[in-house]
């Protein structure tokens, strides 16, 4: 009513102004919910996953998808469906990823890239939040008797050429007048290869691949990753920018993993958890409150996410930490109770 006011007063030109910026703004019906009624057609959660990245998604020889970002897949899939199988994945390059989300290909990327301005703004992407903390490290041999890379001056590190990698560590090393030694491949095989022949003292790269690299070694519990990460390389999903609701379930799913083990909720547990008498488990359950209705989902949706796929540690430790091959420390990817960075915004 506003808006005829004021044209009136502006004649036919302004009118006609007024009533087209009004007719391509997007209605309430188109800003919500269009991805979600997709889905729930359709029957089945379409995610873009990595093309075979261990320990974040991996397919085996029968067809069944495992990883940290397969789990989180599930975890959307089960918050919208109630099932964690009601979902396909699609694997993707880092090259075709984002090519394919503002495609319609997937309905949610799950692959860990790097939350960036540029992608956050540029892409058409919207990041939901930090599902993973990364960042370039360092992998050196226990026999070299170190605990940080501060005492390795003088050094020879393996890095690929010509990259970010390489500047990263030519920075770390002049910023804190270290002696040291740059031994370049392009291909990462070969910078692989070169660590193991003892041809550098230690090898630097994404600490995600440092640690498949060593589960793959001969004896990977001769070498260790070092304490210092030399850059920070937040990953979580990316949705398509335009559906609030749909980010919001995508969001609201990451915060349930984080906040069920803040409040000491598991798969095996959740169960019995139902009949708490503390308020904050009730609400989150859907007991005593309906979180699920202004995101268009069941109010019990954080209670099945959790029963069915577990919390954030749950999934970091059977994908990526002590129970898995890459056996990462949570690090970063701790509790913020427990000296990490992950904390869930309020469920309430």
């Amino acid at each position: 009513m506003k808006a005829i006011g004021y044209c009136t007063r502006l004649g036919a030109l302004g009118c006609a102004v007024v009533a087209w910026c009004l007719a391509t703004l997007p209605t309430a019906t188109s800003a919500r919910g269009a991805t979600l009624d997709d889905v729930r057609a359709r029957g089945h959660l379409i995610c873009g996953v990595g093309d075979g990245v261990a320990g974040f998604s991996h397919v085996d020889e029968r067809g069944v998808w495992s990883g940290f970002d397969v789990d989180f897949c599930g975890a959307v899939a089960t918050a919208v469906f109630g099932r964690k199988d009601a979902v396909k994945f699609r694997p993707l390059s880092a090259a075709n990823s984002f090519q394919a989300l503002r495609g319609n290909e997937v309905d949610l990327l799950a692959r860990a890239t790097t939350w960036t301005l540029s992608r956050d703004i540029e892409l058409g992407l919207r990041y939901a939040g930090t599902m993973f903390h990364d960042g370039q490290g360092f992998l050196v041999r226990r026999g070299a008797a170190v605990a940080s890379v501060l005492e390795l001056s003088g050094a020879s590190v393996c890095v690929l050429g010509g990259t970010s990698a390489e500047q990263g560590v030519v920075d770390y090393f002049r910023t804190r007048q270290m002696r040291y030694q740059v031994v370049v491949a392009e291909r990462w095989g070969d910078l692989v290869k070169a660590y193991v022949a003892g041809t550098c003292t230690l090898l630097s790269g994404d600490v995600s691949v440092l640690a498949l690299e060593r589960s793959r070694l001969a004896k990977p519990a001769d070498h260790m990753l070092l304490p210092e990460l030399i850059t920070k390389q937040p990953s979580g999903p990316a949705v398509r920018q335009g559906d609030e609701q749909w980010f919001s379930i995508v969001k609201w799913t990451l915060m349930a993993l984080i906040a069920a083990e803040e409040l000491g909720l598991t798969s095996e547990n959740v169960d019995e958890q139902r009949s708490s008498t503390l308020p904050d488990i009730r609400r989150f359950l859907g007991v005593d409150a309906n979180l699920g209705q202004g995101l268009g989902l069941e109010a019990d949706w954080a209670y099945r996410v959790v029963r069915q796929v577990g919390n954030y540690g749950e999934i970091f430790t059977r994908n990526v930490g002590g129970k898995s091959p890459l056996a990462l420390e949570r690090g970063m990817n701790g509790l913020w109770t427990s000296g990490g960075l992950m904390y869930a915004i309020p469920l309430r």
